[in-house]
């Protein structure tokens, strides 16, 4: 689900305060990263890396098979969570892995880590349903999880300043803006991509961008974090 498109704004930091250590936010961030470490020492034996992806990564055929056959177990479901700690380079890593770090800590503050974990791994495993059933190929990344960080933050911190780093032509500067400027230009860019990729040429969207599975699971995000009910009360602070 690697998004290559160059963002005009890319986030640097939030400026929101958090009241806690966000320990399942740093823990999938280290999962992803040591997960990543593996796989590079498998690039020279090409057949066990293939099989490493063909085993954990997301593969709707596969799933559909199983449940038609009726073998409900936890094999052919595990891919739905596992495949949100694949990933396909350093780029895909490193772009990820930012949004999370900026965005996910305080998602966690609010829902709480026990609920955050919850809510992290659900929304990635909508996301790669809503693309399976627009593009049922088999995908690797945590994109759909972060996308739902992404909607999650838009509901619980939408006016939360963002330090943003902005491509104006060949000018670069660093700004601070609102959240929902930041996020909401994201979505924009996903939306946007997805309809072109599907009106323009359809077999593109089994592809190696999975913009479907980015919108899929910024709404699975908003619905989660209103369902998973984020502690109100606290106050909240900028830093």
């Amino acid at each position: 689900d690697r998004c290559h498109r160059r963002q005009p704004v890319i986030p640097l930091h939030d400026l929101e305060r958090r009241s806690g250590t966000p320990l399942v936010t740093r823990v999938i961030l280290l999962a992803n990263i040591l997960v990543w470490l593996y796989i590079l020492t498998l690039l020279d034996r090409p057949a066990a890396l293939g099989a490493f992806y063909d085993r954990w990564s997301f593969d709707p055929a596969e799933l559909r098979s199983a449940l038609t056959a009726g073998e409900l177990t936890p094999q052919p479901l595990m891919p739905l969570v596992t495949h949100q700690f694949l990933h396909g380079g350093w780029l895909h890593l490193i772009g990820n892995l930012l949004y999370l770090w900026i965005f996910g800590d305080n998602v966690e503050d609010r829902l709480g880590s026990a609920r955050f974990l919850v809510f992290y791994l659900a929304a990635g495993v909508f996301a790669a349903l809503g693309q399976a059933v627009v593009a049922p190929a088999a995908m690797v990344g945590a994109s759909g999880a972060i996308a739902g960080v992404l909607g999650a933050y838009m509901v619980i911190s939408p006016t939360a300043r963002v330090r943003t780093l902005v491509f104006l032509g060949i000018f670069i500067t660093v700004v601070t803006l609102p959240a929902i400027v930041v996020i909401g230009e994201w979505l924009l860019i996903q939306v946007l991509a997805g309809v072109e990729m599907m009106r323009l040429a359809p077999h593109r969207a089994t592809e190696n961008v999975a913009y479907i599975a980015h919108i899929a699971g910024f709404v699975a995000g908003i619905v989660l974090v209103r369902l998973l009910r984020p502690r109100n009360g606290r106050e909240r602070g900028r830093r």
